[in-house]
């Protein structure tokens, strides 16, 4: 990353423009909000409003988006890209969180949310990286252990999580002990990979050099880590770090306004209940998807993999236990099973998704491939 001269200011003027609006529609709905939305709505206000959050929370969710690459800029891979998947993973915490202690209820909002970041991440991103890149740079090299590791995860919190529930209960609830306990052994699991990732294989998610995949794994890990140690720089990490906080913050305290309007627009549209887990899905990944296919085209397949990958298995491994234990301790429902539809795109989404990343390259067929299947989502989601 290079040197920031005198004049050129830490933190730009579009992040400044975007923390002081996103305050500003916060304190408008902290004085207006419950007589905006406390009576009884109707289209047009909703509308307005529900237009309104989308686009201070989109806003807000790109500057966090723009913040955390600074931080993977300073702190390198694959830190930088867990920062950034990790920030994004959470604001889809809290929105499904806000949807599931609403007013209304809305049992399958985790595992419909789950499911569409899935479709969403596995199949229309990574296959617009796969096309986007091969269309600049040809067939691009990235690191098959990392990406195997990626979907072994994938594969056993999503079956465990979604599927198993329909095995157990003809609801596809899970039971209380079951719920406490497949909650604490997600949190667990994703624990001991994040730490493996970021420790002792850390060396799987760092994009190989160029042709030289005969430089020792361990070698290459150490040099990227002197590099990145070498350009960090301790006052703009943290200045960032509170930005970034700053942005965070807002989407946070909105989310429940925006909840509030989807469930209406959801109800009065007629529309099936799992598009409420797509629209968080597509306003939550939307600035994190962008980045991995500008990642791509930079011939950074790894880093795309990185992000598209590692943020489904953050979202499996923090959104599953974070609803359960909702669940749990306010007596809501929490309905995990997919149905039969879903669990066939699932397994042909992760058939798929292993055969694309089985090599040491990738390859644009692969690519119109998972486009093909994120249209039969679609299909399947809105003509049922």
């Amino acid at each position: 990353m290079p040197a920031l001269s005198q004049n050129t200011p830490l933190v730009p003027l579009s992040t400044w423009l975007r923390l002081a609006g996103s305050w500003t529609v916060v304190a408008i709905f902290m004085l207006f909000g419950n007589d905006l939305l406390g009576g009884m709505l109707n289209p047009m206000t909703a509308t307005w409003v529900f237009l309104l959050l989308f686009i201070t929370i989109l806003a807000a969710s790109f500057g966090v988006v723009h913040e955390a690459d600074h931080l993977a800029d300073q702190l390198g891979e694959p830190y930088g890209t867990l920062i950034l998947t990790l920030s994004i993973v959470s604001i889809e915490v809290i929105l499904i969180a806000s949807v599931f202690l609403g007013p209304g209820e809305f049992p399958t909002i985790g595992r419909d949310s789950i499911f569409a970041v899935m479709m969403i991440i596995m199949n229309l991103v990574v296959g617009i990286c796969l096309i986007a890149g091969a269309n600049r740079h040809g067939d691009q090299e990235f690191n098959a252990q990392g990406a195997t590791s990626y979907l072994s995860m994938i594969a056993l919190l999503t079956a465990v999580a979604l599927i198993l529930p329909n095995y157990t209960s003809t609801a596809g609830v899970f039971t209380v002990t079951q719920a406490w306990g497949i909650a604490v052994l997600i949190i667990a699991l994703y624990s001991a990979f994040l730490w493996m990732q970021m420790r002792s294989h850390r060396r799987l998610f760092i994009q190989p050099p160029a042709g030289s995949m005969s430089v020792p794994p361990a070698q290459k890990a150490i040099d990227g880590q002197a590099r990145s140690e070498s350009q960090i720089d301790v006052r703009a990490m943290v200045i960032r770090s509170c930005v970034l906080l700053g942005l965070i913050l807002p989407i946070v305290l909105l989310a429940h306004y925006l909840a509030v309007v989807t469930d209406y627009g959801i109800a009065a549209a007629g529309a099936p209940a799992a598009v409420g887990g797509v629209l968080i899905a597509i306003i939550v990944f939307t600035p994190e998807s962008i980045t991995a296919v500008k990642a791509a085209m930079n011939n950074e397949m790894q880093r795309a993999i990185n992000l598209c990958l590692g943020a489904f298995v953050s979202t499996v491994g923090l959104t599953v236990p974070a609803v359960l234990i909702i669940g749990l301790t306010n007596g809501k429902q929490v309905i995990m099973g997919i149905s039969n539809a879903e669990i066939v795109l699932f397994v042909i989404t992760l058939v798929l998704s292993m055969l694309s990343f089985n090599g040491q390259r990738t390859s644009p067929i692969q690519g119109y491939m998972h486009l093909a299947v994120f249209v039969v989502f679609g299909l399947i989601l809105f003509f049922p």
